[in-house]
């Protein structure tokens, strides 16, 4: 993808900024992590990971109140079948897919402004650096409160950032994390006043685009080999959501959110945290 050739896509759009890639989700109306985007992340993923131009690529959102709010949970067999056209249908998951991202020769850093919550979160979980909005990111895996355990690697890279004691804490509570929490817990690396946070990222950004190539793929790789899960961790994972989505209590506990204005700009998807806390147990 050369600075002059930039395809745009349905669901992410692309900017050039000498070696770095800007790569923002525009996917109206919540960012929901859906079949369109899933596709999308593919193809981008796809692209990156052969010889490019490009040394470092930041993910941000054009919505300023949700980065990845979660998945479309209308649309699980859906955005799963796009998943399993990056790895084939053995490895049919998002937490395969993001598992190639955690791959990239390139380095991947988020910016997050807004909600980042579930696969959202997984999502960038994947990336290698993370920098938050002190002031509008939040973070949350909600999926115990569904009831699932997660299922794209948010249990395998939590714990080895946070500790046993944390990473609990985060997936049993489902509650939402200020960035300021999730600094402090290693969720993220550092938040950042809001009106500082662009130029944080893009002087780091800029700053390993500038350095050797090679040093700055091999290092990552070195980083990665000691640091990540395997991949029969993120396939075992993948496997209890699918089937517990199918299977279990999700089911019933979604529709109750649903009906409750879940994926709609919503009090219920602003305050997810919340929205958790009162599912009643009749909902099960």
């Amino acid at each position: 993808m050369p600075d002059d050739v930039l395809p745009q896509t349905e669901t992410i759009r692309l900017r050039a900024d000498g070696g770095v890639l800007y790569a923002t989700f525009d996917a109206p109306p919540l960012n929901l992590i859906g079949p369109e985007l899933v596709r999308d992340l593919v193809w981008l993923i796809g692209r990156l990971s052969g010889p490019t131009p490009y040394r470092a690529v930041v993910f941000d959102s054009a919505d300023p109140d949700f980065f990845l709010p979660h998945v479309d949970l209308t649309k699980v067999p859906e955005y799963t079948a796009e998943a399993a056209r990056a790895g084939g249908p053995g490895d049919a998951s998002l937490g395969m897919l993001y598992q190639r991202l955690s791959r990239l020769p390139v380095v991947t850093i988020g910016r997050l402004r807004g909600r980042a919550r579930g696969a959202g979160s997984e999502f960038l979980l994947a990336c290698d650096v993370r920098f938050a909005s002190r002031e509008k990111a939040v973070l949350g895996q909600p999926e115990v409160g569904f009831g699932a355990p997660p299922g794209a690697g948010a249990v395998e890279r939590l714990t080895r950032l946070m500790g046993t004691g944390r990473a609990l804490e985060v997936l049993l509570g489902a509650d939402d994390f200020t960035a300021d929490l999730a600094e402090r817990y290693g969720w993220i690396n550092r938040a950042v006043p809001d009106g500082e946070l662009d130029a944080v990222v893009d002087r780091f950004a800029h700053r390993v685009a500038g350095f050797p190539a090679d040093a700055v793929a091999v290092t990552k790789t070195a980083v990665t080999r000691v640091s990540s899960p395997s991949d029969d961790e993120i396939r075992a994972a993948a496997v209890v959501f699918q089937h517990l989505v199918r299977e279990g209590s999700v089911g019933p506990r979604t529709a109750w959110l649903l009906d409750n204005g879940l994926q709609t700009r919503s009090g219920t998807e602003l305050e997810l945290g919340e929205a958790m806390a009162a599912i009643g147990p009749d909902q099960s």
